[in-house]
C-alpha cells in the first residue's frame, strides 16, 4: 500500500510518498509549494485556497507517476481556524496567528477568568496567539452566523471529503478543551462567544475520514484516496516521528518554532507546571505532549528575508560559525519577534537596549541567534527533568534544525546531553505511522519507530567540554529579563 503525507507548514508546504520496502521506510516526494500569510486590507491571513489547489496539483503528479490507489493524511500548524457557515462555506479568509490582533486579548481574557483556573481546566500554556484568545476578538457578526468552527487541517479534510471532524491533537491547541471532561470547556466557549455544537465531532489519529470527493474527480486526475485522519498537529506527527526507545530522551522538534519536551502518557498541570508556562497538548494513542514553545528558526528566516535571501540557511550557519561564542545574546522569546516589520532591526534595537554590541553582519547575526537559541534549551532541559521528574539522557532533534550542525553541537554542550539529530522530516513520517497502523502495515507506534530508526540516518552530536553554563545563564538572564516574553 502506498500512503501520501500532505504536511503544511508556515513556510512552505510538500506531498510525500511513503511505503514499505525490505523493511524500510521509503519517502519521495512528490509535490513542494511556498506557504505563508500576506497581509490584506491590515490583516495577516493564510490562502487555504493556494494550500487546497496545491493538494490537487501534488495528487495530480501522483496519478501520473503510476500510483492509482493510495491513503492520505494532512497535518498542519495549530491554533488557526475556519469558520463555517449553514451551506459549510468559509465565511472568512483564514487569520494567521502572527495577526496583531490578539495583542492584548489575553489581558482582556484574564480580566474575565484566572490564569490559573483556565489552566487547571485544561493545562494548555498561555500564548497570546492561541485559539481562545483569537475567538475572543473575533468578529461577533461572523460567530453570530457562524455554524461552524473547524481547526485549518480538519478544514482541508472537509475539502476533499465533505465530512467534518475535530481531530483532538490539533482542537487541544486551542486551549479550550477540558482535560478531565474530555471536551470543550463549556465555560471557556461561553467566555468566546461560542457552544458545543458549532464543533464537529472529536475523532483520534487513525480514523478513517472518507473518500475524496467525487466532484474533484471531476475536476483533477486523481488516485483512488482514503484519506486517513492523523494527528493533524503537525507537531504531533512531529514527535510521532521522533525514533525515541524507551523514557529517558526527549524532543526538540526544531523548525519555525521550537518546541521542547517529552511524550507522557498523563498531563501535569501542577502550580509548577503553570508557573513555567508548560503545555499539556493532546497526543495520538492517548499521549500527552508535555512541552514548551520556543520561538525557535523563525528568526534566521526572518533575517534571511530581510536580506533578500541573498545567504542560504547554510550559509548563514557557516558564517556563524567563524564568529566569537556567547558575544551577544537576545531573549528569544520576547514578543516583540514574534512578528516584526523588520527581524534585523529588531534585534538590533534589542541589543542596543540592552547595553550589548549592536550585530551588523549576517554572521554576527546569525551567530546571536544559534547562540541564545542553544541557551534556551538548555534552560529547559533542566526545567523539563525538575517538571517531570525524569533524567533525560537523550534528546531527538527533529525537523529542519537537525540540519544545522553549529546549532546542534551548541545544544549538547550547553545541555550536556547526547544530541540525535533527525529526521528532518519527522512530521511527515509521523504523518505516515497513523496512515501504516490504521492500514494493518504496523502494529504500533514503538513498531513504526523501530522502522524509522532502521531508514533514516542520524547524527550523533556528544557534549564538549569548556562551557561554562553558570556564566552563559546568568548572562542570559540578565539580558532577557530585561525584556517582555511571550
Amino acid at each position: 500500500m502506498k500512503h501520501v503525507a500532505v504536511d503544511v507548514g508556515a513556510s512552505s508546504g510538500r506531498l510525500l510518498l511513503g511505503e514499505l520496502v525490505a523493511g524500510k521506510i521509503e519517502l519521495t516526494e512528490i509535490h513542494r509549494f511556498h506557504n505563508g500569510f500576506v497581509e490584506v486590507d491590515g490583516k495577516c491571513i493564510w490562502n487555504i485556497d493556494h494550500i487546497f489547489t496545491n493538494i490537487m496539483v501534488g495528487l495530480e503528479k501522483l496519478k501520473k507517476t503510476g500510483v492509482t490507489r493510495c491513503t492520505l493524511g494532512i497535518d498542519t500548524w495549530a491554533v488557526d481556524y475556519c469558520l463555517l457557515d449553514q451551506e459549510g462555506k468559509r465565511l472568512h479568509e483564514v487569520v494567521s496567528y502572527r495577526d496583531k490582533r490578539t495583542d492584548f486579548a489575553m489581558d482582556a481574557v484574564l480580566a474575565e477568568v484566572s490564569a490559573a483556573d483556565i489552566y487547571a481546566k485544561t493545562g494548555i500554556q498561555f500564548l497570546q496567539f492561541n485559539s481562545l484568545y483569537q475567538l475572543y476578538m473575533e468578529d461577533a457578526g461572523l460567530k453570530a452566523r457562524t455554524n461552524g468552527v473547524m481547526m485549518v487541517p480538519d478544514y482541508l479534510g472537509y475539502l476533499l471529503t465533505g465530512k467534518r471532524v475535530t481531530e483532538v491533537t490539533n482542537a487541544s491547541s486551542t486551549q479550550m478543551l477540558n482535560l478531565h471532561t474530555k471536551q470543550f470547556d463549556v465555560d471557556l466557549l461561553d467566555l468566546v462567544g461560542l457552544d458545543a455544537g458549532q464543533f464537529a465531532r472529536f475523532v483520534k489519529p487513525g480514523e478513517m475520514l472518507g473518500k475524496i470527493s467525487a466532484e474533484w474527480h471531476e475536476k483533477y486526475d486523481l488516485p483512488d484516496c482514503d484519506v486517513i485522519t492523523v494527528a493533524t498537529h503537525d507537531t504531533a506527527s512531529a514527535v510521532l516521528g521522533a525514533p525515541g526507545v524507551g523514557d529517558d530522551w526527549a524532543f526538540l522538534s526544531s523548525g519555525t518554532w521550537s518546541l521542547l519536551g517529552a511524550e507522557l502518557a498523563n498531563p501535569i498541570n501542577s502550580a509548577e507546571a503553570f508557573a513555567a508556562n508548560y503545555t499539556n497538548e493532546w497526543g495520538a494513542y492517548d499521549t500527552f505532549r508535555f512541552l514548551k514553545n520556543i520561538m525557535g528558526l523563525w528568526l534566521i528566516q526572518e533575517v534571511a528575508r530581510m536580506q533578500d535571501y541573498a545567504y542560504s540557511y547554510a550559509e548563514l550557519a557557516e558564517l556563524a560559525a567563524r564568529e566569537e561564542p556567547f558575544g551577544v545574546l537576545i531573549g528569544v522569546d520576547d514578543y516583540r519577534f514574534l512578528n516584526p516589520t523588520d527581524m534585523i532591526a529588531e534585534i538590533q534595537a534589542y541589543c542596543m537596549e540592552t547595553g550589548q554590541e549592536i550585530p551588523q553582519t549576517p554572521g554576527k547575526l546569525a551567530r546571536v541567534i544559534y547562540d541564545s537559541l542553544a541557551i534556551q534549551y538548555a534552560i529547559q532541559i533542566e526545567q523539563l527533568q525538575a517538571l517531570t521528574g525524569r533524567e533525560i539522557k537523550h534528546l531527538h532533534i527533529i525537523g529542519g534544525g537537525a540540519n544545522i550542525a553549529i546549532l546542534n553541537q551548541l545544544t549538547a554542550d550547553l545541555t550536556g546531553i547526547t544530541v540525535h539529530a533527525g529526521p528532518t522530516e519527522a512530521t511527515g513520517l509521523g504523518n505516515l505511522a497513523v496512515q501504516l497502523i490504521a492500514s494493518g502495515e504496523a502494529e504500533d507506534i514503538s513498531a513504526v519507530r523501530e522502522l524509522i530508526r532502521k531508514s533514516t540516518p542520524l547524527t550523533t552530536y556528544t557534549p564538549g567540554d569548556g562551557v561554562n553554563m553558570m556564566e552563559i545563564r546568568a548572562m542570559y538572564k540578565n539580558i532577557s529579563g530585561k525584556q517582555e516574553a511571550f
